[in-house]
Formats: C-alpha cells, structure tokens, sequence
C-alpha cells in the first residue's frame, strides 16, 4: 500500500512557515509523498512564494505539486516554479515523474489545468475571439495531461491538478461557477478517452498555427480511441466550497483537496483502495 499526503489551496500569508512547518515535518509519520494541489501562494509573489518554500523545502519525503491559478496572478510563475524547484519541490506542468515508495513505486502526472465546464454547460470553441481562445487553452492543458499521463509506464497512477475533473466534487458551489473551476476535458484525459475535436484543433494550432480543420477541408477527424488509463486517483483543488468525495465519469476517484474542504492541513489517502485515513 501506498500513503499520499494532500493539500491545495494553502495561499500562504506570512507566517505561514512558521505556524505550519511542524505539522508538516510530521507528514513523514503518516504519509510516504506529498501533493500539492496548487494555489500554494497567496497572489503569486515572491515574497508568498517564498514562504511556500520554507514551509515545504527540505521535508523528509518527496513532494510533488503543481501550480493554481492564483500562482499565476502576477506573471511570475516561472519564478514561482523555480523557486519550489531550488527548494527541493517537483513542479509538474505537463509533465510526470515517478517516485519509489516502501510500497512500490507512484507515478504522477501533473498540469495546473483550466475551466471550460461539464457535460451541458461547457465553453464551445466559438464566436468572439476571446472564448476561442478560452476553449482552446482548455483543451491544449487538457491534452498537456492527456501527454503526461501517457509518459507513465507504472501500475499505481495518480492525476495532479488544480482545476477539477468533474462536477462531482463541485457541489455545494454555486452552479453559475462551474465552468471556472474545472472541465470535463479534464476527466477525459484521466479516463483515456479518445482526443476529443477541440482538444485536436488546439494541438494542431500549436504545432502549425493553422487548426487542421481548416488544413483538410473541415473534414471531421478519424479518431482512433485512447488507451484507457490506469489512473487510480485524481486530486485537485480550487473549489473550496466543493465536495471531498467523486469521480470521473469512467469511474476514476477524485479527491478535491482544497484546504477548506478537507479541514485539515493535509488529508491522507491508503493507495490503490483510495480510502482516507487521515
């Protein structure tokens, strides 16, 4: 078996370090890695960013995040990531990484991730401009995860984003919210379901600058399925007045582990049966 750790949505004031690195030291006791669900920092600043790192540089077990939309407030990110990073904090955007465990090894795709809403309520990939490019950044980080995902070759998988990958774990939000605090292209990547047409159009805009309708004619692409993943749990944040407890719709757990949620500093799920223990 497998302990994760998991927190998001820390927005870290100062003295956060202070107050909080103790009950983190003590993770090591209960938990053999640490994710971070993003929103670490409170308005994406250094000052906050370095407060982050004081509280998780140095722990005694790996820990593993990604960055919330609110990282991103100022511009900084990048600065943000490699701060965490010279901390000794793995920051996944895209991109997967595999930690070996006393109960074997954890594979963890990471991607901060965007809205776009759910079955019946999602941002279409038209009209002005700027919702264009709305559903176009939804799909290019969902395909980001879809990538990263397919970079794992372990038994035990887990999907780390800020963003949620099903409405699920959005109740109790106001319904008005749901297309900013996640996407079912999201739950789609997790679940290997085959690369949707917007997600498509978004990577061939990437790679060529012309999306690939536009490039054959508008003839409908000829998708081949997905293999279906084996991701055992999906984390993420954002939603602080959401629900602990979902899933995707191919079935996949989903733990939204904002901090208000979860009412602690961090919650800690016993892999692969998903159960919480602390």
């Amino acid at each position: 078996m497998v302990r994760i750790a998991a927190v998001g949505d820390l927005h870290a004031r100062p003295g956060a370090a202070a107050r909080l690195r103790p009950v983190y030291r003590r993770a090591v006791e209960v938990a053999d890695l640490l994710l971070l669900a993003g929103d670490l920092t409170q308005d994406g600043g250094t000052d906050s960013a370095a407060e982050v790192c004081d509280l998780f540089g140095g722990l005694d077990l790996p820990v593993i995040a990604v960055l919330g939309n609110h990282d991103y407030d100022r511009g900084e990110e990048a600065v943000l990531a490699e701060m965490l990073t010279d901390a000794g904090v793995t920051v996944l955007e895209g991109a997967a990484t595999v930690v070996d465990t006393a109960g074997g090894q954890v594979g963890i795709a990471g991607v901060k991730g965007f809205g776009g809403g759910f079955a019946g309520c999602t941002v279409a990939e038209h009209g002005e401009k700027e919702m264009k490019a709305f559903g176009r950044h939804a799909a290019t980080t969902a395909q980001a995860l879809r990538d990263a995902l397919g970079q794992l070759d372990v038994g035990l998988q887990v999907a780390l984003t800020h963003y949620a990958p099903t409405r699920d774990t959005l109740v109790g939000e106001p319904l008005e919210l749901y297309p900013f605090l996640g996407s079912h292209l999201l739950g789609a990547a997790i679940d290997g379901e085959p690369v949707s047409s917007a997600e498509r159009k978004a990577e061939d805009l990437h790679t060529t600058g012309t999306p690939d309708d536009e490039m054959d004619g508008g003839q409908p692409h000829n998708l081949v399925p997905g293999k279906r993943r084996q991701v055992r749990l999906a984390l993420h944040g954002h939603a602080h007045y959401g629900t602990e407890v979902g899933v995707t719709p191919a079935g996949t757990a989903v733990r939204n582990v904002a901090g208000p949620v979860i009412g602690a500093p961090f919650a800690v799920y016993q892999l692969p049966e998903v159960v919480r223990i602390r």
